[in-house]
């Protein structure tokens, strides 16, 4: 192969390509808000009903009130973006309330487990894509993330500070949750 030989180069991203992985990171990240609540939702289900376990309870329902939050901003952001809604919806909302149920019957400690696992693997997710944002020019909806991300670490570290590294079968536990969110979000790149 002579050095004149054409090479293939990719093409640069373009304001349409941009429009579209704007639109995918939108779909994707109100599908994992609706799955937080969900996780919340379940796991505030098996406590709440239980007079000792007030406490986690309430910091569930602080949370969960954040998720939520942030599931209205992107509910805005799907209509903003005219970005088409994941069509697994229905499965990771029944996928968040099993796994928050689950891991709440387990105790605390799991409970805690679940979260710190989930809000890894999800401001990770935040600060790339506040990156590729901040790349593209779209600097407002890199701050919001950004600001997201602040708000998922808070409950990762609260998580941690409650013991959810003492749960149960942690490192297997973490693991599973971790590569559970891991491939719910290739997924629902696509679906």
């Amino acid at each position: 192969m002579s050095d004149a030989t054409p090479r293939f180069t990719p093409p640069l991203p373009g304001k349409r390509n941009s429009a579209r992985r704007v639109e995918e990171m939108v779909r994707v990240d109100h599908a994992g808000e609706y799955g937080a609540v969900a996780i919340y939702q379940g796991q505030r289900a098996v406590f709440k009903s239980l007079p000792h376990k007030a406490r986690i309870a309430r910091q569930l329902e602080e949370m969960e009130a954040d998720e939520q939050r942030h599931l209205d901003t992107f509910d805005r952001l799907i209509f903003e973006r005219n970005a088409r809604p994941t069509a697994l919806a229905p499965i990771w909302s029944m996928a968040g309330h099993a796994l928050g149920a689950a891991t709440a019957l387990m105790g605390e400690k799991a409970a805690h487990a679940c979260t710190e696992a989930v809000e890894s693997v999800i401001e990770q997710h935040y600060a790339s894509q506040v990156e590729e944002l901040r790349a593209m020019g779209e600097d407002e909806l890199a701050d919001l993330f950004a600001k997201f991300r602040e708000e998922e670490l808070e409950h990762r570290d609260l998580a941690i500070e409650e013991g959810a590294k003492q749960a149960p079968g942690y490192a297997l536990l973490s693991k599973a949750i971790e590569a559970g969110c891991r491939v719910a979000i290739k997924v629902t790149e696509r679906i």
